[in-house]
């Protein structure tokens, strides 16, 4: 029997993500569709390109309806929205995967400091299950709510998180982390600092010591470490569709040689199917993850700044949104992680 799905926010990019990825997945199927803005209409008439192959109406959300309908909800939805409507299901018992942020921060008042929003309710922020699968894998098998991590953090930390487990992290220098990526990941509602004219031939840096992924990434990384991580971020928006390039800087208090780096990264992912490890000095781009739900890393040590330089990259709209919730999804129900998920990379 299939797994009925429903997807709340259907009508924004990781919706639409999430019907095409769903729509290939051989273990669900996709029951209703919710859309606050374009409800009434068809999913056609948002992206045309669904004809004939999903047709379903943009409903308005009606919980108790949903509830008696799938199996399973999708909050594509931006944050700030989510608190407020996934607590009826949670409390419910049916599971959930939010890919919004609200609730990936487990401390309230940070929460409300960097989205600049009222954060949800501690006991729900206390149940979700940070959706990293390469490091939290047995926690998400367990879990009923899942907070998928943001694109940013995604790249990021799974580009740092060897190294943090090795020990051998110079904490006197902070971890520097350079992110650039594609208009897709600002949404599909239009605003000027996306359309073609501003973003055609530019690059940017946008929200320089105030992103909030900020406080996500040193979340994690403080687990692992079990002592507080600090990191410098800043993001930068590139004229591209798709796509996230980290170039990520690990100050590094031992003597190893890149051979040892690359190394220690493909055996610390050495079961992850979706984190590709390049041989010794070669350096993934963005277009060689396209469409897809890996994660490709690069790293190099400068011996002469005692730096190891990490370039991680993934697509912003699947491995670091629908990809990784369907992922997780897998792991959910103990299914193949890979399951909907295995296709090549579109190129060129």
């Amino acid at each position: 029997m299939l797994l009925k799905a429903c997807v709340i926010g259907a009508n924004g990019y990781g919706g639409i993500e999430l019907i095409r990825l769903l729509y290939s997945h051989p273990k669900v199927t996709i029951d209703v569709l919710v859309s606050h803005s374009t409800q009434g209409q068809a999913i056609t008439a948002q992206y045309p390109q669904l004809q004939n192959i999903v047709e379903l109406p943009l409903e308005k959300l009606d919980v108790n309806e949903i509830l008696d309908r799938v199996d399973v909800v999708f909050f594509a939805t931006p944050s700030g929205i989510t608190k407020d409507i996934a607590p009826a299901f949670i409390e419910a018992g049916l599971p959930c995967i939010d890919l919004s942020g609200d609730f990936r921060l487990k401390d309230g008042d940070v929460y409300s400091e960097w989205y600049k929003n009222t954060p949800a309710q501690q006991q729900f922020l206390d149940h979700a299950v940070y959706g990293l699968a390469e490091l939290y894998r047995g926690d998400i098998q367990q879990a009923a709510f899942i907070a998928n991590p943001g694109c940013y953090p995604t790249a990021a930390l799974l580009g740092i998180i060897p190294a943090i487990k090795l020990g051998v992290i110079d904490e006197s220098r902070t971890i520097i982390i350079d992110g650039k990526t594609g208009v897709s990941g600002a949404g599909r509602k239009p605003a000027l600092g996306t359309i073609f004219s501003e973003i055609n031939e530019n690059t940017k840096a946008y929200k320089v010591g105030t992103h909030q992924h900020i406080p996500e990434m040193e979340q994690v990384l403080s687990d692992i470490n079990n002592q507080q991580v600090t990191i410098l971020f800043n993001a930068h928006l590139v004229p591209m569709t798709r796509g996230i390039l980290c170039t990520i800087y690990i100050p590094i208090n031992d003597n190893l040689t890149d051979t040892d780096f690359t190394e220690l990264y493909k055996e610390t992912y050495r079961d992850d199917y979706f984190i590709r490890v390049r041989p010794e000095k070669t350096w993934p781009a963005t277009k060689e993850v396209y469409g897809t739900n890996f994660c490709d890393i690069g790293v190099g040590f400068d011996q002469r700044t005692n730096t190891l330089t990490v370039v991680s990259v993934i697509d912003n709209l699947v491995k670091g949104a629908a990809g990784q919730a369907v992922q997780n999804l897998n792991l959910v129900n103990h299914w193949d992680e890979k399951l909907g998920l295995d296709t090549i990379p579109t190129y060129p």
